[in-house]
């Protein structure tokens, strides 16, 4: 799976509430409006930046810490973000984005600057950043299944409980 776009680039502690403000999480329950509120704490304007474009979010370590809420990623994956590459992720963030399909890739992204146009090989565990630097990542097996079925309870209706 190969996937195109523009880097995003946000710091260290990207924390759940500031990925989805708490002030949205209850009071909108369409995931599709939900998406419209992305980063808008840090970045009041992002989702107006980002629509109807291919992006990733860059971000460093520790991404998606704070409260286990999956509107989180669910809101990430419908604003059309290509996936979140980052230093490193919090746990339950990890195994929400795989569950949902949305793809998380893990390197360092210390060289990858705002509006960097990315290419990222999936099954091959390459990106390229602007032609030149590319960087290898590894995507647990599992989670690639998860991922080319569509997400957790996709994979698990397909190949663990099939009909």
């Amino acid at each position: 799976m190969k996937l195109t776009g523009y880097a995003k680039k946000f710091g260290d502690n990207i924390n759940t509430d500031v990925i989805i403000s708490g002030r949205y999480k209850f009071s909108i329950t369409d995931i599709d409006e939900l998406s419209q509120h992305i980063m808008q704490d840090i970045r009041p304007n992002f989702y107006n930046e980002i629509k109807e474009k291919k992006i990733f979010i860059v971000a460093g370590k520790n991404f998606g810490c704070g409260s286990s809420r999956e509107q989180a990623p669910l809101a990430i994956k419908a604003a059309g973000v290509n996936a979140v590459i980052a230093d490193s992720f919090a746990r339950i963030f990890y195994r929400n984005s795989f569950n949902i399909g949305l793809p998380l890739i893990i390197c360092n992204t210390e060289k990858i600057k705002e509006d960097d146009f990315l290419e990222i090989d999936l099954d091959r565990g390459i990106l390229k950043v602007r032609d030149s630097k590319q960087m290898n990542f590894s995507i647990p097996s599992l989670m690639k299944e998860i991922l080319k079925a569509g997400g957790g309870m996709k994979y698990a209706q397909d190949y663990l409980y099939p009909r």
